[in-house]
């Protein structure tokens, strides 16, 4: 009788043991379905699905129509009673980033247009081409002109646009005749003689010259490229990954590190594979994963970011939020970055940047051209635009980058 008893005990311990530890295994696997496993959630991260009315590809068509339909810009500045005189960068920005979205999405049609609207830069509009040595002290403002043609020649292989944008991108390297000392110096150095080691000033060098590459295939204009971008790392960064806008000029500007950001990104993207090229990619992507993991500390909690980025007072700046989300969408695509971390802080500001589109799909907030002074208020008081080129240009960035596939460069 006390054996049976003990058995009974026995089987009764061992049923709750079982009992309570299923109970424990579904608590701790979080049992949402039939198999027990809890389904991951990518929400936060996802780079791929997104609400109505945010979605790049609707976004991205909406950017371009309105750059179609729109003149050619003062320096950026739609609003601006002065007319164009020249085609200037944050004209070429929002023509590239048009270009890359229409091909990327596959829309002829809206890639046509833009092209149409280039293609009077050769006749009726001839005038708006802009000038080898000028006298303007900003001669890479004007010389990146030459990326779009490389950018359409890659499309359509009609000799005019490899002609037109050669001239600027040869023109970088070919020291004017009547030079400052300082351009001899550069040009003795093997760099461009435009050199004036302002942080945007390396984006308008890069972009030509990665174009120029991108369209001929000559590995010279991309050794010219990665030279330059790795001396602007050397001169201008800082310890804390960010950059100042000159070094007369020690400030965190939000578009200012936006054009280093973006051209980190692009240098990498096209660097060839070839292992001579190591020593740039490794020096110039080590910059690249300092200022990322740098601009991850400074984002606003809606995603945004400052105008002066490590200044939690100054006001949310669009153009160079959307430069930052580009730049890690990017890392996020080639598999340079963590995607949860990064694919996270990229989706919010994306959410957010779109909420400051108007009707007229112009985006609001974009800091006005900008050139260095050392005053921290200086910048704090730069005019808020609404609908200039510097901004809707990175957003079409993003719409691209969010459109392409991933590349795992």
């Amino acid at each position: 009788m006390l054996k049976h008893y003990r058995i009974f005990l026995y089987m009764l311990l061992l049923s709750s043991s079982v009992i309570f530890l299923t109970n424990c295994r579904k608590k701790t696997l979080g049992n949402d379905n039939d198999t027990g496993i809890k389904k991951s959630d990518t929400t936060s991260y996802d780079l791929i699905n997104f609400p109505k009315g945010s979605q790049p590809k609707e976004v991205g068509i909406k950017l371009t129509e309105r750059f179609i339909g729109t003149k050619h810009s003062y320096w950026g500045n739609m609003n601006s009673t002065n007319t164009a005189d020249l085609i200037t960068y944050p004209d070429v920005c929002a023509w590239l980033g048009a270009l890359w979205f229409t091909k990327s999405i596959g829309n002829g049609n809206l890639n046509n247009q833009l092209v149409d609207k280039f293609d009077l830069l050769f006749n009726k509009e001839k005038n708006l081409q802009p000038t080898l040595n000028p006298t303007a002290s900003n001669k890479v403002d004007y010389y990146v002109f030459g990326a779009v043609p490389l950018e359409i020649y890659r499309t359509l292989k009609e000799s005019k646009y490899m002609d037109l944008g050669l001239r600027y991108a040869d023109g970088q390297w070919t020291l004017p005749s009547n030079a400052s000392q300082s351009e001899k110096d550069w040009q003795n150095r093997n760099f461009s003689w435009q050199t004036r080691l302002w942080i945007d000033d390396m984006f308008m060098i890069t972009a030509l010259q990665s174009h120029a590459y991108l369209a001929t295939k000559d590995e010279k204009y991309i050794e010219r490229t990665a030279k330059e971008m790795a001396l602007y790392l050397d001169e201008l960064q800082r310890d804390n990954g960010l950059f100042y806008h000159a070094p007369s000029a020690p400030f965190y500007w939000g578009r200012g590190n936006g054009w280093m950001a973006v051209g980190m990104t692009e240098v990498l993207r096209m660097l060839p594979q070839d292992s001579r090229y190591n020593i740039y990619r490794t020096r110039i992507k080590e910059g690249y994963l300092r200022m990322m993991a740098s601009l991850l500390k400074y984002q606003f909690s809606d995603g945004m970011w400052g105008q002066l980025i490590d200044d939690s007072s100054s006001w949310k700046e669009t153009s160079g939020t959307a430069m930052f989300t580009y730049a890690m969408i990017s890392g996020v695509k080639n598999g340079w970055l963590d995607n949860k971390t990064y694919g996270t802080a990229a989706r919010k500001a994306w959410l957010s940047l779109i909420t400051y589109l108007d009707s007229n799909n112009d985006i609001q907030n974009v800091c006005e051209g900008t050139g260095e002074k050392n005053d921290h208020q200086y910048y704090l008081d730069r005019k808020k635009l609404t609908g200039d080129l510097h901004g809707q240009a990175a957003l079409l960035w993003c719409a691209y980058a969010l459109s392409r596939p991933a590349e795992k460069n």
